[in-house]
Order: C-alpha cells, then sequence, then structure tokens
C-alpha cells in the first residue's frame, strides 16, 4: 500500500461535528496563553479537529472521532471547497475581484484561481467579542472567497496582497457542510457520508 494512501473512513461508526468555533478559540482541546480551547464547548470524548482555523477566524470547524475522515476533509489532494465570508478594509472592484480569481502571488507561490465576489453582510451575523477596528474615513466591505487550498492565514495574505486587509474572518463552509443558523460556540451532528460522495452523487 502506497504511503501516501488514505483508508477510506467507515460510515457505520463515523461521527462529524459541526461547530461554530468563535473568535479566540483554538483549534484544539487544550488552551494556549490567552486563547481558549475546544474543551470549554464539547465534551465529547476521542473527537479531533479535521483541518484547522486560526484563532482570530470564526466560523466552521469539523471534528470527527474516524482518523480517516479527518485526514480526507484536510487533505488538499481532495480539493475539498471552503468558503469563506471576509469583511475588509475598503471596497474591493473589478480589478481586485479579478485578481483573486485568477489567482494571487504570495510568498509561498501562486494560489490556485478562487471564486471571489462582493456580497451584503451575512444576514443574522453575530456580534464579534471583541469588535474589529476600524476607521472612520475607510469604509469596509464584504467579500465571498471559495478555495480549494489550506495553506496558513491564507485568505488574509490573498486579500492583503491585492490591497484590502481582511477585517474579519469567517468560514461559512466546507464541502456539503454549512454554518447555516448555527450560533457561535454550538455544534451539530453532520453527516459522514457527504464528506466522501463525490458532488452529484455516488
Amino acid at each position: 500500500m502506497p504511503s501516501n494512501h488514505i483508508p477510506l473512513p467507515s460510515p457505520s461508526s463515523s461521527r462529524l461535528i459541526c461547530f461554530n468555533k468563535p473568535y479566540g478559540v483554538l483549534s484544539q482541546f487544550t488552551p494556549e496563553g490567552r486563547w481558549r480551547g475546544l474543551r470549554d464547548f464539547i465534551t465529547l470524548p476521542d473527537f479531533y479537529a479535521a483541518g484547522r482555523l486560526d484563532a482570530d477566524s470564526e466560523g466552521l470547524l469539523l471534528l470527527t472521532n474516524d482518523g480517516a475522515l479527518q485526514a480526507r476533509i484536510a487533505d488538499p489532494r481532495f480539493k475539498m471547497e471552503k468558503s469563506y465570508w471576509a469583511q475588509v478594509e475598503g471596497v474591493p472592484g473589478e480589478a481586485a475581484l479579478q485578481a483573486l480569481r485568477q489567482g494571487v502571488l504570495l510568498n509561498d507561490g501562486l494560489t490556485r484561481p478562487a471564486r471571489a465576489r462582493l456580497m451584503e453582510p451575512p444576514p443574522g451575523l453575530w456580534e464579534r467579542e471583541p469588535p474589529i477596528r476600524v476607521r472612520q474615513t475607510r469604509p469596509t466591505a464584504w467579500l465571498e472567497l471559495v478555495i480549494r487550498e489550506g495553506r496558513n492565514r491564507q485568505v488574509r495574505r490573498m486579500t492583503a496582497a491585492v490591497g484590502f486587509p481582511t477585517l474579519r474572518l469567517i468560514r461559512a463552509a466546507i464541502g456539503p457542510c454549512h454554518l447555516d443558523t448555527l450560533a457561535p460556540g454550538t455544534w451539530c451532528e453532520g453527516d459522514p457520508l457527504a464528506m466522501i460522495t463525490p458532488p452529484g452523487g455516488p
């Protein structure tokens, strides 16, 4: 068996948790420094984060008790789409949006093409604690970015590279899993089978 082979998860025993991670919480159960850990919100044993979300970012984090499913969700070879809502400083024009769509040159190479569009503030958006810092002389705008990579702080670096620093970042979806109406700090059960079924069916 090749060393890079990832076995298929076992849907009969796999469990998947969709968690709306608040600002200031790490993608691990143990707290560090000023950041809280997942154990403040999830007390189920033997669950691990599938991928990560920075402490200063919010939104969807998936956890599972199945190592194979964890690897499949996190591994970039499976090109699972991740959707983000980014509140940026300034209002990007079409040139900046097109640059994001084509790929942005970062210090670790060119990003893959992304889907990028201006959007209205997400409906039902909760207040962040602490709130973002804004400048009275500079407006802000919301972007939706859909990427298939997972580089360190990638979305923040992409928007900064085209001249619009990210002030607030929320992950809205991973593959077929969406935040929907999930409140910050709460979780619900997801469908493990949906994460291993190609779009459009088996």
